[in-house]
């Protein structure tokens, strides 16, 4: 199997379906020792993907997945240069790429933000005249919060187009800013209708993590949120029709307002962090395994239960606290975990989002396991100055 990226959930998925992943990715490779891979310096660009996959002495491949967004418009290319299962309509997959095509392609019905790249010379003054007086800045492709910022003055502005190359008149997308917390759906698309889906919300915005917050979600409990759902579950289907998805794993983030939900963008890609692990501890189903079906051409045959769940898990990528030094059993002295893994190593390597560990929570109650995620958020704030227990 060819894998653009890593990530280890996926790699044990593989190695439980005893397949042999080769890996492209961009140096550093952080590949498991004994895996072969090859490095590229760009895994957008699908020349030197496809140039990586024909050089290497691969027997009897089987399929080719990405874990992440930046390799999606590559692993269809792939697939279709390749005469491998799985989608392969290069064209299509732009549309979940470039956030400008894929709204304007959304129908009428969907409310959305309003869209427009952003050419080389493009003022200020122009993009507040048609967005409004803020605005959000990002590259077109997406990149985790990258790169993104929300642009309220001339000086914001130019300090925000500096992230980019300047030579492309389609490098960069700016959409009217939308103040609302952010929910998401992870589901899975076949033949042409939604298979199964859950909603989760962010405890903050990526951007927010990105700027030195703690990144956390957990799952929704769909008969506390009955309307929000059908919501969802509508948003989803209107959405993926008129962008002609492929057969697929999904990410979907909308913005909770009160008129009901704003499209915010959709992805043809395995969920981010721990949502594929949180997804199985809560509902039994295997997203990493559902994607290597796809990948496959396999049917998918594990049961697809979205019902009442006996438990409802979350997860938080821990950071380095602000203030002072935690070590793991600080963590486990103040909260009881499903499963935590810290380093307080000023060696230890920083991931996206600040990550240098990560822990997984559950609780019958959903709005209590809100709660108990909130207290570990602030403690890995705070750091040392917090009490000795949660609440003193």
């Amino acid at each position: 199997m060819i894998v653009i990226g890593h990530r280890d959930g996926l790699d044990q998925a593989l190695q439980r379906r005893g397949l042999d992943p080769f890996y492209i990715a961009q140096a550093p490779a952080n590949t498991p020792k004994g895996r072969r891979f090859r490095c590229v310096t760009d895994m957008e660009n699908a020349q030197e993907i496809l140039r990586a996959a024909l050089s290497a002495p691969l027997d009897d491949i089987a399929g080719v997945l990405t874990v992440h967004e930046m390799g999606v418009f590559g692993a269809a290319y792939l697939r279709q240069q390749l005469v491998l299962p799985g989608n392969t309509d290069s064209k299509a997959t732009l549309y979940f790429r470039d956030k400008y095509l894929q709204k304007s392609k959304l129908p009428p019905q969907v409310k959305r933000a309003r869209c427009r790249y952003v050419p080389v010379g493009t003022s200020f003054t122009d993009l507040a005249n048609d967005l409004g007086d803020v605005f959000v800045v990002k590259p077109a492709t997406g990149a985790g919060a990258l790169r993104t910022s929300i642009v309220r003055s001339p000086d914001e502005y130019a300090q925000a187009v500096q992230l980019f190359s300047g030579q492309s008149d389609v490098e960069i997308v700016a959409e009217s800013f939308i103040d609302a917390s952010e929910v998401y759906i992870d589901g899975i698309w076949k033949n042409g209708d939604l298979q199964w889906s859950s909603m989760s919300r962010n405890h903050i915005s990526p951007l927010s993590a990105v700027q030195g917050g703690v990144l956390a979600a957990h799952i929704l409990d769909r008969k506390r949120y009955s309307p929000l759902f059908q919501q969802a579950e509508t948003l989803a289907r209107q959405a993926l029709t008129s962008l002609d998805a492929p057969d697929c794993v999904f990410h979907l983030e909308a913005f909770t307002e009160e008129a009901g939900l704003t499209f915010g963008e959709c992805a043809i890609r395995l969920p981010g962090a721990l949502s594929p692990q949180i997804n199985k501890l809560t509902f039994g189903v295997d997203l990493f395994d559902v994607e290597i079906s796809l990948a496959l051409g396999e049917e998918v045959t594990q049961p697809l239960d979205s019902s009442d769940p006996d438990r409802f898990y979350g997860y938080i990528l821990l950071r380095r606290p602000k203030n002072g030094n935690l070590t793991q059993r600080d963590f486990e002295r103040h909260f009881p975990f499903d499963e935590i893994q810290y380093s307080s190593s000023p060696d230890a390597p920083v991931g996206p989002y600040g990550r240098v560990g990560q822990a997984i929570v559950s609780d019958q109650d959903e709005l209590k396991l809100q709660q108990t995620i909130e207290e570990i958020v602030r403690f890995n704030e705070v750091g040392s100055g917090y009490p000795e227990s949660p609440g003193e």
